[in-house]
């Protein structure tokens, strides 16, 4: 056991945070204000590095701290800050006293800032290697960044506008842009009067971009002077700020599942509930989970590091989890301005002023950089071109609409009513939120801020002279929900779920979702399932089943006989695949190099012979993109594109694996290979890294001792055949001599997860990434593993996971990749990544005798 004490200016008394041995801090206070103060200290203590980043990038602040290559990021942030009053800002949260809560936690977060003063040991080591210092923040700091919510849909709106410009029909146009992205339920998007985007300028989006993307520093960028610095302007298609370059950009992949199980069908005869929030894979995680104990207040579960309280998890009644519902929360609206006086745009028979803020952003040994935003009543500017002002609407712009701050309102619901009535002060972003608690009621709601949109539907953008302005928001009770349905269990994966009786052509609260494969897959097992257990929902949360992948499958085992050798023995090795993208899977490896690389494009240019229209599409929607393939080409030509993809997938397979030049049956090798791509370069594991990422054996041996914990099958396929292996299986079923793949094939082999460090860059050693860890599924799957085409590294997925058995809190779970602490010299930093790599949970121990006994560190503070 070990401790530390501090005193911690504020506390009404003592208080304590107690460190169990999967790093999850137990905090106990005597007071409501003592918890969040002492959660602020706490989240410093663990994350300081990705806290002072995240309030430095959402302000604007990094050139202060990284010099003038980050000038432009910082000016794009700047756009999106919120600017309203703080009075509604604080009172837009719910009757909890807000302002308060947040200020407590900045003083904690702030004591803690000035403790590494007093004794610079505690510093994180990121900041003597970039030479910096962690800023005090001040409460409005936390509501104030706005650019981290996960709204929609401006990129997509305008990607439409570009793809039908260039159409040479209304119809060829409305069928390309469905091969981008389906629109549900069914709808033709209104092309507003006077939209044209044909000479819309390339780089109208950069801004937004800019604001949205992470932060990271190539040495060409930190060493960029003042004449370079707004070289470093543009986003590239992974997120990354580059000097130049074109790429298109996509809507966000960030997703989550979330399900409950009412008692009625469940083997405990209590509700569980499961969450898998889906976000983009960062070192480390953007969830930190917390336990806060204080008179009034008793929660677990997950939240974002920088705000108070925690969005997901259990209050000892009733447990909560959210996943993302992609309503439209935000427009682009393109206003004329005057041609005389270019400060004007054009509103109802008159002109209104661009209002111009001229800000000073800070530069590192240098003066200030002096930059002017613009202002509109419908949102910021994000560019001026031609005769127009492109201003972004978005609930950013609104009071209360700090993500996940709405929260704070339903830690104490023990009602699904009551849980109901907290979130009419849930604005960003919006959600599905399920909810369970000890006396077996379960619910649905939908909640979020949805634009009333009287004169459009959100699908393309719009002209900014007032014909098309919001009015106002849907009242949040008229937003769809669902209290203790008769089917006795209810799930989410962000696919289109609006009842069939919603007025959905009325409201108009969105009309892009998700792909329904997850969906479509989590409620088969669920449905199928009477008896349901904490063993099937961790099984469920790493099951790799891809209907996409199962429907090309069914597709090549349709061809003729191939008289091609790499075409047949293609054919072969994917004759007894059933859809399981397991990791140890050949099958797997090559139906996703398949896909990804060679018949995705071909499909694409077989559809979609302009070039131009083509190099908006990407990814595309698979489902639409499926449908095509299977009844939209003539046979002939369907099965020459897929024998042509399929027999170059095989030979990209073959020097991206390896071949056994003495035959096919050479057992399979382990652990992913760097990609051939030398654009990202490819994976290792540190040896600096080694250490840290090994299981504990403690952990080892509690895993074997919880039986709960052990892995189980999902109940049979009820789409196709039977169950998906569980993953780490690694064979591909009835494989014969004659179609066993060449030795080493695996798909985890390429596809892998590596955490790397945001300043991975400056360290040549590497020695504070994490991994690679070789993961299965892939974007469809329920363990939603999306990666990237060049080099199969998982971009967005499950960091997070907990599985709640509501009533018996100690038997709940959770992992949180690739460990607790940002810190690299903590324990924790790496512990949980080969946990999670097997798609394993630790325990998320609520009880006082179960934390006590679970105690490695015990963190006293007292009033200073």
């Amino acid at each position: 056991m070990s401790g530390a004490a501090y005193p911690l200016p504020g506390l009404d008394g003592p208080a304590e945070i107690r460190v169990d041995r999967w790093g999850l801090a137990h905090i106990r206070a005597g007071t409501k204000l003592d918890a969040f103060r002492v959660q602020g200290f706490n989240a410093a203590r663990d994350r300081l590095w990705q806290l002072d980043l995240w309030r430095k990038r959402g302000l604007g602040l990094l050139a202060a701290d990284f010099g003038p290559g980050y000038l432009a990021q910082d000016r794009a942030a700047r756009l999106f800050l919120y600017r309203g009053e703080m009075a509604a800002e604080w009172a837009a949260y719910g009757p909890q006293d807000t302002k308060a809560i947040v200020t407590a936690f900045v003083d904690g977060l702030n004591a803690y800032v000035a403790l590494t003063e007093a004794q610079p040991a505690l510093l994180p080591p990121e900041f003597p290697l970039t030479d910096t210092r962690p800023a005090r923040w001040q409460p409005e700091d936390v509501v104030r960044i706005r650019s981290h919510g996960l709204v929609r849909n401006v990129l997509s709106e305008v990607a439409r506008a570009r793809v039908l410009a260039r159409a040479q029909s209304r119809e060829a146009g409305l069928a390309a842009d469905d091969l981008r992205k389906r629109i549900s339920p069914p709808h033709e998007p209104v092309v507003p009067d006077g939209l044209d985007a044909a000479d819309w300028p390339d780089d109208l989006l950069d801004d937004f971009r800019l604001a949205t993307a992470t932060v990271g520093f190539p040495p060409e960028r930190l060493a960029a002077t003042r004449d370079e610095a707004w070289v470093w302007s543009k986003v590239d298609a992974h997120g990354a700020v580059t000097r130049g370059g074109r790429a298109v950009p996509k809507e966000p992949a960030e997703g989550s599942n979330n399900w409950v199980v009412g008692p009625s069908r469940t083997d405990t005869g209590r509700p569980i509930l499961a969450s898998d929030p889906h976000r983009v894979y960062l070192q480390p995680s953007l969830r930190y989970a917390v336990h806060l104990t204080a008179p009034g207040l008793d929660v677990i579960g997950a939240g974002e590091p920088a705000l108070p309280g925690i969005s997901i998890g259990h209050n000892g009644h009733a447990a909560f989890s959210l996943t993302i519902a992609p309503m439209d929360q935000e427009d682009l609206f393109v206003c004329e301005t005057d041609p005389a006086e270019p400060d004007r745009y054009r509103f109802g028979d008159g002109w209104e002023p661009i209002e111009r803020v001229v800000e000073n952003i800070p530069v590192r040994d240098g003066p200030d950089e002096t930059v002017v935003l613009g202002f509109t009543r419908h949102g910021p500017v994000i560019r001026e071109a031609a005769g127009r002002a492109f201003a972004l609407r978005t609930v950013w712009s609104e009071p209360g609409a700090a993500a996940y701050l709405g929260s704070l309102a339903y830690l104490g619901a023990t009602t699904p009513e009551a849980f109901g009535a907290a979130l009419r002060h849930w604005s960003a972003p919006s959600v599905n939120q399920l909810y369970a608690d000890a006396t077996g009621r379960i619910a649905w709601f939908m909640a979020g801020k949805a634009p009333v949109r009287p004169a459009h539907d959100g699908l393309l953008p719009v002209p900014g002279d007032g014909r098309y302005d919001w009015a106002g928001f849907h009242d949040p009770e008229s937003l769809p929900r669902t209290l203790d349905p008769k089917s006795g269990w209810l799930a989410t994966a962000n696919e289109m779920n609006l009842p069939p009786d919603f007025p959905a052509e009325a409201r108009k609260v969105g009309f892009e979702w998700a792909e329904p494969w997850r969906a479509r897959r989590i409620r088969a097992v669920l449905g199928g399932q009477t008896r349901h257990s904490l063993k099937d929902s961790r099984a469920l949360q790493g099951d790799v089943f891809s209907e996409p992948a199962l429907r090309l499958a069914d597709l090549v085992r349709a061809l003729p006989p191939a008289s091609d050798p790499d075409v047949a023995s293609a054919q072969a090795l994917l004759v007894p695949f059933e859809g399981a993208l397991d990791s140890g899977s050949a099958a797997a490896a090559l139906i996703e190099v398949c896909w990804v690389h060679h018949l995705r494009p071909a499909l694409l240019a077989a559809l979609v012979p302009d070039a131009g229209t083509r190099r908006l599409l990407p990814p595309g929607d698979t489902q639409s993109l499926i449908e095509r393939l299977e009844s939209g080409l003539d046979p002939a030509t369907r099965d020459t594109l897929l024998a042509d993809a399929l027999g170059a997938a095989f030979r990209d397979c073959l020097e991206r694996l390896g071949a056994d030049p003495m035959g096919r049956l050479a057992p399979e090798a382990e652990g992913p290979l760097p990609p051939p791509s030398a654009g990202e370069g490819g994976p290792r594991v540190s040896e600096g890294r080694k250490r840290e990422t090994q299981l504990p054996e403690r952990t080892e041996a509690f895993m074997k001792a919880e039986p709960d914990l052990a892995p189980s099958l999902p109940s049979p396929d009820p789409l196709r055949g039977p169950p998906s292996p569980a993953e780490g299986g690694g064979s591909d079923a009835e494989l014969t001599a004659s179609n066993r793949p060449p030795a080493g094939w695996s798909w985890g082999r390429l596809h892998h997860a590596r955490f790397a460090h945001p300043l991975t860059a400056l360290r040549p050693d590497q020695a504070w990434d994490v991994g690679p860890l070789p993961v299965g599924g892939a974007a469809a799957s329920v363990m939603h593993a999306e990666y990237r085409t060049d080099t199969f590294r998982l971009t967005h997925g499950a960091s997070f996971r907990m599985i709640v058995d509501v009533g018996d809190w100690d038997r709940s779970v959770f992992i949180n990749v690739p460990g607790q602490s940002g810190d690299p010299g903590s324990p924790h930093y790496a512990d949980l990544a080969p946990i999670w790599g097997r798609q394993d949970h630790v325990p998320m121990l609520y009880g006082r005798a179960a934390v006590d006994a679970a105690t490695e560190t015990i963190i006293t503070l007292s009033p200073a």
